[in-house]
């Protein structure tokens, strides 16, 4: 079955549909009815040459069937009353419409990675740093408050636009990062949602010129990703930032995502992902680790930290800052995040490769493992076994 696909034309259909009919939740489960549909029908029959217009069909059926079965007969022939479909980017449209003014900034951004991102609550909670049974709740309760609010889905305005950027930067930045390093399954990388953050980022770009932060997060996603090629080896194996082939970097996209991230820059207003962008720059302009210029990097992780605190933050600034005055000082301060990262496999993995820089063999292998047994990514968990391997000899 062809699963990209169908991931990538889901927020289309899911946008069409909400057009037509405005009721999110029943919108939503007709479309993933005619997902399902396509999943059990087309490796027999063959995907069709449409594949949208056939998803877009049953979801209608579905919606068709939804509204004999709940509201009035003059209702419904106003709610499915044919429109044309318009040549337009559906995605983009349903990325600002999650980002409804009845909800909470937290729900539109859990809300639009559900419907435009298509990741799954787990996902989405590990994202949030929440447990999943908080994030389904807080999605359900999404839905509820947009179908009782009243205000109906529509094409934003340029109010609408400016109103709710905030909330679609993240939405978009939260996609990359699972496109980037996916949250679990045997693959480190889900191009699509990267592709699709990418793209969606550059029609944002286009849609609001001279904004700085996009253009920000737009460096940000192309820095990061022109490294895509060489951080998996032969078997999907993940390779880290240090044993990375960098003559397979994309410098095209590191040539241009640094003019991005030095023109925003030069606007003033300097902002988060504009930092992460500059971050990115100085690991992709370096020739080696060892050229990097690490004390530039722990000096933007600690601009970055002062805007919201993150905890992730603040772990890749002691790794920074190990780079600079040496594993122990990086320890030091990731023992100060204990309480906030308690549980989760990163503060684990950092702390056993500062460990293993330091001597502490039999430590490291220890936090190794631990980590290994807490992600729910294969080609994470099976990086750090590999790297436990090693030092079992130690133990």
């Amino acid at each position: 079955m062809n699963t990209p696909l169908l991931r990538e034309l889901a927020p289309q259909v899911l946008g069409i549909v909400l057009r037509r009919f405005r009721d999110f939740a029943a919108c939503e489960d007709a479309v993933q009815e005619a997902l399902l549909a396509a999943a059990q029908q087309w490796p027999s029959t063959g995907v069709p040459d449409h594949p949208r217009a056939w998803l877009i069909n049953v979801a209608t059926r579905r919606m068709i069937d939804h509204v004999r079965a709940d509201v009035a007969r003059k209702r419904r022939e106003e709610l499915i009353e044919p429109e044309p479909v318009e040549e337009r980017d559906d995605t983009m449209e349903l990325l600002f419409t999650c980002c409804h003014p009845a909800l909470s900034a937290s729900s539109q951004i859990a809300l639009t990675l559900r419907a435009v991102g298509g990741l799954t609550t787990l996902e989405i909670a590990k994202a949030f740093l929440v447990p999943e049974a908080t994030m389904a709740q807080r999605i359900s309760r999404a839905k509820a408050t947009i179908k009782d609010s009243g205000i109906p889905f529509a094409p934003p305005t340029a109010a609408d636009v400016i109103a709710r950027l905030g909330a679609v930067k993240h939405v978009l930045y939260l996609i990359f990062n699972e496109g980037y390093t996916a949250s679990e399954g045997a693959e480190l990388v889900r191009t699509d949602l990267a592709f699709e953050a990418i793209r969606l980022a550059r029609s944002l770009v286009r849609l609001v010129p001279d904004e700085p932060e996009l253009e920000g997060l737009l460096a940000l996603m192309l820095l990061s990703d022109a490294r895509r090629t060489a951080r998996t080896g032969p078997a999907g194996e993940l390779i880290p930032l240090d044993e990375q082939d960098r003559t397979r970097w994309d410098r095209a996209q590191i040539a241009e995502g640094t003019q991005l991230v030095t023109r925003a820059f030069a606007r003033g207003g300097v902002g988060p992902y504009q930092l992460q962008a500059a971050i990115a720059a100085c690991h992709d302009e370096a020739a080696s680790t060892d050229a990097t210029d690490w004390a530039e990097i722990a000096a933007l992780y600690a601009a970055l930290y002062a805007y919201d605190h993150n905890p992730m933050v603040a772990l890749n600034h002691a790794i920074a800052i190990a780079m600079v005055e040496g594993p122990a000082a990086g320890l030091a301060l990731i023992s100060a995040l204990e309480p906030r990262l308690a549980g989760h496999y990163r503060l684990d993995a950092v702390r056993g490769h500062l460990l293993e820089r330091s001597g502490d063999q039999a430590g490291a292998l220890v936090h190794y493992q631990r980590a290994a047994a807490r992600t729910t990514s294969i080609a994470e968990r099976d990086f750090l076994l590999a790297r436990a391997s090693r030092l079992k000899g130690f133990s």
